[in-house]
């Protein structure tokens, strides 16, 4: 599964102070977005854009003007009561105080049982 650090968070602590959250989370994550963004820029510009998977166009070089424009206008920023959650739940689960249920195969197949035939648009 992908999963990836968010910036300002730490497993030693549960609460944030300010100064976490503006410089190790806002300031880190706008970053991170500015940087995506050039990416995309550069490969626009130096027509590297061969190597992007067609998902909405046919086109390769559309594909990557929409992933610059997406990326330009994305935002990563969470706020600082939900990354204290975050944190608190996954104190919680390394403590025990949450139980954790393992996704296994058995489980999957009861999930499709349920589900029967519904289909999701």
């Amino acid at each position: 599964m992908f999963s990836r650090v968010i910036p300002g968070t730490s497993k030693r602590k549960i609460k944030m102070n300010w100064f976490d959250y503006y410089i190790n989370h806002c300031w880190f994550t706008g970053w991170q977005s500015m940087r995506s963004s050039f990416r995309n820029w550069s490969d626009l510009m130096t027509d590297k854009n061969k190597d992007y998977a067609l998902m909405f166009y046919d086109d390769p070089f559309e594909e990557c003007l929409d992933c610059f424009w997406s990326y330009l206008g994305e935002d990563n920023t969470l706020s600082k009561e939900f990354l204290e959650y975050l944190q608190q739940l996954a104190d919680d689960i390394e403590t025990g105080k949450e139980k954790v249920v393992p996704m296994d195969e058995l489980l999957i197949k009861q999930m499709k049982d349920l589900v029967g035939d519904l289909e999701v648009d």
